[in-house]
């Protein structure tokens, strides 16, 4: 072969892997993973969602595909993507938080979903039971609202005399802020406690819930968990201590990030079994088939250094308690 020949053969063969790449990531099953999280703390909960993939034997770029959407609260940009989801026959469709599970039940009754939830998935009606789903959807219920009592009883006793706090929720999380607000009535007035609705769906308004506290002089501010709200810890825990009010939000990261304290579910370990159910569908089974997984399991954290900075002495029985104190 003449050398001018084979540099036009060889060019041509290297023109074309591109195109056989291309071909060999579209042969491979879609999975749209959508999560109301930011960017910046999806990368901790999608490296726990791969290594769910990974126990059923799924690597990310081998023999899955998987389409990272991060809303960041953006709510109102589900009911598109959803639509596209739906449009492309993704294989499945994970949804990390009750309104993106709703909004993917809306779409599709045919293609698999599997959801993260804190309510009820029977009440929210993505299944017919836990036992047996019934239909195209299953998951992971972490239970967040029936554990509002036990968060808002660890508030009391690391303030005995909290008599009024301020509840922050997102009304662009729409699910997630009646579900609190339906729940968290009662378990206040069982601990004597006067509730302040404070609401935020975005960076600035969460700045500016902070001034409310300060005006009517509450004694500490409840977030329950929501992924907005979850992704601004950093910011929620640097305005706490700017303001002095006690905060609570019940997942690890706020403390990590210097909160006060948080009561919840590991969130990693819920992504880790989204990953673990989306690989069982991806192999054959049937979502109405699959029980929904309910957490047992909760950690209790303490942030020492900020009760410290707060002016609170933590008692040495909680001290005992916390399942991990940050010092």
């Amino acid at each position: 072969m003449r050398r001018r020949d084979f540099i036009t053969v060889l060019g041509g063969v290297a023109a074309a892997w591109p195109v056989a790449v291309r071909a060999q990531q579209s042969a491979l099953p879609i999975v749209g993973f959508v999560s109301g999280s930011s960017r910046e703390m999806g990368s901790e909960r999608a490296a726990a969602f791969r290594r769910g993939l990974g126990e059923s034997g799924f690597v990310e770029g081998q023999n899955v595909a998987v389409e990272y959407h991060w809303l960041d609260g953006r709510y109102d940009q589900l009911p598109s993507l959803m639509s596209d989801l739906v449009r492309r026959s993704v294989a499945v469709i994970v949804a990390a938080n009750s309104t993106a599970s709703l909004a993917a039940k809306a779409a599709t009754a045919t293609i698999p979903i599997v959801f993260g939830v804190g309510d009820d998935p029977v009440k929210l009606g993505l299944v017919a039971s836990l036992a047996r789903p019934g239909g195209n959807a299953t998951g992971v219920n972490f239970q967040a609202q029936a554990i509002s009592t036990k968060q808002l009883g660890l508030l009391r006793e690391l303030i005995p005399k909290a008599a009024h706090i301020a509840v922050l929720v997102n009304p662009a999380n729409a699910p997630a802020a009646e579900a609190a607000l339906r729940d968290l009535p009662d378990a206040a007035r069982t601990l004597g406690l006067q509730i302040q609705v404070l609401r935020a769906s975005t960076s600035r308004e969460v700045e500016a819930a902070f001034a409310d506290p300060v005006r009517e002089k509450v004694d500490a501010l409840f977030i329950p968990s929501e992924a907005f709200l979850v992704s601004r810890c950093s910011q929620i825990a640097t305005l706490a201590v700017h303001y002095s009010i006690p905060t609570f939000l019940g997942t690890r990261e706020f403390v990590e990030a210097g909160g006060f304290m948080s009561y919840g579910p590991n969130v990693l370990d819920i992504y880790r079994q989204l990953g673990d159910y989306t690989g069982r569908i991806l192999k054959g089974a049937k979502p109405a088939d699959l029980p929904v997984e309910q957490l047992s399991k909760f950690e209790f954290l303490i942030n020492l250094q900020t009760a410290r900075l707060l002016g609170i002495d933590v008692p040495p029985s909680l001290l005992v308690a916390a399942d991990e104190v940050i010092e």
